[in-house]
């Protein structure tokens, strides 16, 4: 092996075992919390790294010394970019086929709606479905069951989203009929997880496509009011 080909080997060695390094000091520093599920990750900024865990997003510096909770903001552009939930819209797309999908048919707008069968207002939301639908509202529904894991809403959510017809059967969930169980290899817990990680507390939780949380209901002329306004801010800041 050439001179400066081995010493670039030794180089990247070297970045990897010291990458390495601090990954293992973050996670015995969030061990000693208690958070024993952590997802290390590169962080846009130097001497920070970003840690997925089921209590949410954290920023740790690379000594495991420092713990930032929070979303992280680029201010570099001419509209602040909530980084921290653009990272999670790459979760939520990796969940594409686990949602339950109202496809508008002139499609001008997506929106990712974290909802709970026993909700009144999510019940009000999808009631007028063909309203947003007709605005060009595609609405996508994963599930996050107020109540937390392991709760009655939780074992009913999970049934809706095994069902051979999900939108059937969240269709007549909806309007409060009783649900049938059933099982599969769906694991609505990840729904459920990811919603925290986005700081949900309550539902509907709407996640537009820039990865912005609208908290509550919001009407569907409202709604595509919002969504064209932020259209145009998120064109105007490039």
């Amino acid at each position: 092996m050439k001179k400066g080909l081995m010493l670039l080997s030794l180089l990247v060695a070297a970045v990897t075992s010291a990458a390495h390094a601090d990954d293992a000091a973050i996670k015995k520093a969030l061990d000693s919390l208690g958070i024993q599920q952590a997802n290390v990750r590169p962080s846009s900024v130097k001497g920070l790294k970003t840690v997925l865990t089921d209590s949410g997003v954290l920023y740790v510096s690379e000594d495991g010394k420092h713990i930032l909770h929070g979303p992280l903001y680029d201010i570099s552009g001419k509209v602040p970019v909530n980084v921290t939930n653009q990272l999670l819209v790459t979760q939520l797309e990796a969940l594409q086929d686990q949602m339950i999908v109202y496809k508008a048919p002139k499609e001008k707008h997506v929106i990712t709606v974290f909802t709970d069968s026993t909700c009144g207002y999510c019940h009000k939301l999808h009631q007028q479905m063909h309203e947003y639908n007709d605005l060009g509202i595609t609405v996508r529904y994963l599930a996050f069951p107020r109540q937390g894991r392991g709760s009655q809403i939780e074992k009913d959510m999970q049934s809706i989203w095994c069902s051979a017809d999900k939108a059937k059967a969240f269709d007549a969930a909806m309007k409060g009929d009783a649900v049938s169980p059933a099982t599969c290899k769906t694991d609505i817990s990840k729904h459920y997880a990811l919603g925290v990680q986005f700081g949900i507390q309550g539902t509907p939780a709407i996640i537009l496509e820039n990865g912005m949380m609208i908290p509550g209901y919001q009407g569907p002329k409202e709604m595509a009011a919002m969504l064209g306004a932020n259209q145009v801010t998120t064109k105007a800041g490039g």
